[in-house]
């Protein structure tokens, strides 16, 4: 999965959840999606702007937990998944991945 792949089907499942009330930001090694949850619906873009929450991640390990072969909580606690800002935020993503 190439790197549009991922934004395109963030852009249809943030479209399909419920806003998040807050910003988040994956940060993929240089590529970025920006989720701005703060209007009726969630608004996704590659911009590299400051957010709520930020999602250090590479794309094969964001492809595996999108696939379920990759446990959340694991990949945080392994350091394959880092969390800066709002946890709750992160919390919330399971609507959006």
């Amino acid at each position: 999965m190439d790197f549009s792949s991922i934004v395109s089907g963030m852009k249809e499942k943030a479209g399909n959840a419920d806003p998040l009330g807050k910003t988040l930001k994956f940060d993929f090694g240089g590529e970025y999606i920006y989720v701005d949850g703060t209007g009726d619906s969630n608004v996704v873009s590659q911009d590299n702007k400051d957010a709520d929450c930020l999602i250090i991640i590479t794309k094969e390990d964001f492809q595996s937990l999108v696939a379920g072969d990759l446990n959340p909580m694991m990949a945080v606690m392994s350091g394959k998944v880092k969390i800066k800002g709002d946890m709750s935020v992160a919390m919330s993503l399971q609507s959006l991945i």
